[in-house]
């Protein structure tokens, strides 16, 4: 058989590398945000969208992708077996070549950023270890792809270390339900993550409507403007009213029945304050338990003047 490459290798071979590569980014995102779950930064927000939704996404990949990889790689192994000389493939040789210089840059990427942050005095375990996960993956595909050149890898190791890899891709994937929770718990939070939205634009639309009218609005229906175009938002999943009530003429409640009490989201650090443009704004307080929760809140009218702008 001549020594050239044949649709089916250059298929093989070029899936075999993509697969590689997003399960490796894939390893690395998730191992990353679970570092920011266990090791929080109090200098840095997170909330349980901004880290569950990377996490979903690479344990999505590696459940996929990487067992696409396995496959892939089994059936080249079967080729060179069969056909030894498509070891000696150009499209094989410049693609493993290729990994060993990207994983190559990666680690030296890698070990000048680490040098670097500890000479700054930045060396948090926190970072040490999101070093120590590049520098892993980096490594283990450098030297596998290293020992494949050299054709020191018998097919008792090969399948000792397929085995070993799929475990720990599985336990990595496991771990991701742990941290986020089940598919019903997402579901769950995105409606309440909803629910907390809807409340902000009603409690916006109310004092809106208090610095035109000089008065609260009697009920919700009262904000429906078909010059603005608003309505007042049901709750996503019964499409029933929010609870509203005035409690006197500054003061008025907002409730909703929320599925998971907000201290779940992930036990991560609470942001710190941020500096907002709106003279008199504050940062939302939206915390809430499981089930029926209400918010009062009272109109500051030096505060919230007409004069004033609301924030958008």
């Amino acid at each position: 058989m001549e020594n050239k490459s044949l649709p089916k290798d250059v298929f093989l071979h070029l899936l075999a590398m993509l697969t590689l590569y997003v399960s490796a980014i894939s390893f690395i995102t998730l191992y990353f945000q679970y570092v920011n779950v266990l090791v929080p930064d109090p200098l840095d927000q997170y909330s349980y969208s901004g880290v569950s939704g990377p996490i979903r996404w690479s344990m999505a990949s590696l459940m996929i992708i990487f067992p696409v990889y396995l496959w892939v790689s089994h059936l080249l192994r079967k080729e060179y077996a069969l056909f030894p000389e498509k070891k000696d493939l150009k499209i094989r040789k410049w693609l493993v070549y290729l990994t060993l210089f990207v994983a190559a840059l990666v680690i030296i990427g890698d070990l000048v950023s680490l040098i670097y942050n500890f000479l700054g005095g930045d060396l948090t375990l926190r970072f040490a270890l999101k070093i120590a996960v590049i520098l892993f993956v980096a490594g283990k595909v450098f030297w596998y792809y290293l020992w494949e050149l050299k054709e020191k890898w018998s097919a008792q190791n090969i399948k000792i270390l397929a085995w070993g890899l799929g475990l720990l891709v599985a336990a990595s994937v496991i771990a991701g339900f742990f941290t986020v929770g089940s598919p019903l718990r997402a579901r769950q939070y995105r409606f309440d993550t909803q629910r907390v939205n809807d409340l902000s634009s009603l409690q916006w639309q109310i004092i809106s409507y208090w610095q035109t009218k000089n008065a609260l609005p009697a009920t919700l229906n009262d904000l429906r403007d078909s010059i603005s175009g608003f309505t007042p938002p049901l709750d996503p999943a019964t499409r029933q009213s929010y609870g509203y009530s005035v409690k006197a003429s500054l003061r008025f409640e907002l409730c909703a029945d929320f599925n998971l009490p907000s201290a779940d989201d992930l036990r991560l650090s609470k942001p710190m304050p941020m500096a907002y443009p709106y003279e008199g704004y504050e940062p939302e307080n939206w915390d809430h338990i499981g089930g029926t929760q209400c918010f009062e809140r009272t109109i500051d009218p030096d505060r919230w003047a007409k004069d004033k702008v609301l924030p958008r």
